[in-house]
């Protein structure tokens, strides 16, 4: 069996590539290693983001053990412009996998370059594995797995989130482990 705990990064200071943890995400990055630090994981895959090394480094820290950054976690880019509904079109793009807005990519597109990561971890070597990444690239990839996660539950999304993805051929199972308490 793999276990591939996928993580959405800590409570950051804004949304630019980057953008750092706030003095809160901090303190969640150490709760986040407390939690997840019996966990022998043996391989780290995080977004090149600053927010999301910085969620990920106190766990790494505390195990020993170095992460590698990938450009396919990155956070799904919408639309290269500013847009006063992005909430309205972000949810257009759940209904409509193919929708592409001026400068930005489908969620079809970002689901296929999130999920081909989990997909080398799968067929890789390693049982016990971490993929740090953003709200919207995480729901899809959540989505790829369980086609009935969408918008409410990109929405219900925490700062700090952590779920596990336990595959084995022919069955997987996504649980939800951790989320950031109100």
């Amino acid at each position: 069996m793999k276990n591939i705990y996928l993580i959405r990064h800590c409570k950051a200071e804004g949304q630019e590539p980057n953008a750092k943890l706030t003095p809160l995400g901090q303190e969640q990055a150490i709760q986040l290693a407390n939690a997840l630090g019996a966990i022998p994981l043996e391989v780290v895959v995080s977004s090149p983001f600053t927010r999301t090394i910085q969620t990920i480094q106190p766990l790494c820290d505390r195990l020993g053990l170095a992460f590698v950054t990938d450009h396919r976690l990155e956070e799904r880019v919408l639309s290269a412009h500013q847009l006063d509904n992005w909430m309205e079109l972000l949810k257009q793009t759940y209904e409509d996998m193919d929708m592409v807005l001026d400068g930005g990519e489908s969620s079809r597109e970002a689901m296929s370059r999130g999920v081909a990561v989990i997909q080398e971890l799968i067929e890789g070597p390693h049982h016990h594995a971490a993929v740090v990444t953003h709200g919207a690239l995480l729901s899809l990839i959540l989505r790829h797995f369980d086609p009935s996660v969408g918008f409410e539950e990109w929405r219900a999304l925490t700062n700090p989130d952590v779920y596990v993805l336990r595959y084995r051929p022919g069955d997987v199972k996504l649980i939800r482990l951790w989320q950031e308490q109100s």
